[in-house]
């Protein structure tokens, strides 16, 4: 290709680009047509590759007209980018705001259902003079197990049931219990405490989670009785699940406590309807809700507290139980998995 033509058809690519350019309102449509002749696949370049074909004495001539159109796209397409810049900020200033228009609402986030049931429970107890005790979630056979009463076979100490860390020496704690143990070793009697916190076993199905929350209590002092353990866990149900309920007691075994018993409360979903159809407490018009009973007196004689003198009771329960029975939810991981469309509902 001659040099006139080959500068020739330089004019002509940036007389089309401009003309172009005029018509182009975006960024992104700018961008694109700059590549289309000034990339490496440009037509630009694909006229610069011809330059090696002229001869020596021309080459200077046709780079200095290479480099007044690369310059003069360059240039152009920074004054159009200029000029849409200027306009956009141009219309914003102009744009009306009606200030009267309501605020958007950013979403905000809540304390997690789990977490709620505790707060609310330790403020029911609370109503009745129990306070918060806690302790640490890796503990010691003596504290989890010996100090309870629970014997050297017993299923719990297996590692079928319960996790265990440095060679079996500790353990995560199977329940809230080792706090009643450190609190009655450390402070007098009278005691009334209530232990919420995550606990730990191998369990795992809808109604069980390897890791869930529990609140337990304990109330030492002289003349005790079971029935001020019936009216303590009769006013957490009607405070937490309602008014119209009632308890009941069935004799059960517990390491810990004798007598021992499970804690039962009335069904909230069908108790105004027909509880034979309920999934609930199918038909029995009953649901668990914990256990309970009377301090064993082997462990209080393992933390030094006069057994002649001093009788007190215990009770557990967890959280995400209560919760699944308070909200109707039938599987405890639902608790976990994070999915907001169902922690939102709370």
């Amino acid at each position: 290709m001659a040099t006139e033509e080959l500068i020739s058809k330089l004019t002509s690519l940036n007389e089309e680009f401009a003309n172009a350019l005029i018509q182009l309102s975006s960024e992104q449509e700018i961008r694109e047509v700059q590549a289309k002749y000034l990339g490496k696949k440009g037509m630009v370049s694909a006229l610069m590759r011809e330059m090696g074909k002229l001869p020596p004495e021309d080459k200077r001539t046709v780079g200095a007209a290479f480099n007044k159109v690369k310059s003069s796209i360059a240039g152009a397409v920074e004054g159009r980018l200029g000029e849409l810049a200027a306009a956009a900020e141009k219309a914003d200033l102009e744009r009306t705001v009606d200030v009267s228009l309501p605020g958007r609402v950013r979403a905000s986030g809540h304390t997690h259902i789990v977490t709620q049931v505790r707060d609310e429970s330790v403020a029911i107890f609370g109503e009745l003079g129990f306070e918060v005790a806690e302790g640490p979630q890796i503990e010691n056979d003596f504290h989890n197990f010996e100090a309870l009463g629970f014997a050297k076979d017993h299923p719990a100490r297996d590692e079928q049931d319960t996790f265990f860390v440095d060679d079996g020496k500790l353990l995560l704690r199977t329940h809230t219990s080792p706090v009643q143990i450190r609190t009655m070793l450390s402070e007098a009697p009278p005691i009334k405490i209530v232990a919420p916190g995550a606990v730990y076993r191998r369990d795992d199905d809808p109604t069980h989670s390897p890791m869930f929350g529990q609140i337990e209590g304990l109330l030492i002092d002289e003349n005790v009785r079971f029935s001020d353990l019936k009216g303590v866990l009769l006013h957490f149900v009607k405070r937490y699940f309602g008014e119209d309920l009632e308890i009941r007691f069935r004799p059960s075994f517990f390491p810990f406590v004798e007598p021992g018993a499970e804690v039962d409360m009335q069904c909230s979903f069908c108790i105004d309807t027909d509880s034979s159809r309920c999934r609930v407490c199918k038909g029995t018009t009953w649901v668990e809700i914990g256990g309970a009973g009377m301090v064993d007196p082997v462990v209080l004689e393992h933390v030094n507290i006069d057994t002649e003198k001093y009788t007190g009771f215990a009770f557990g329960m967890g959280l995400e139980r209560m919760a699944m029975l308070r909200h109707g939810v039938n599987d405890i991981k639902n608790f976990y998995e994070g999915d907001m469309r169902f922690l939102t509902q709370f």
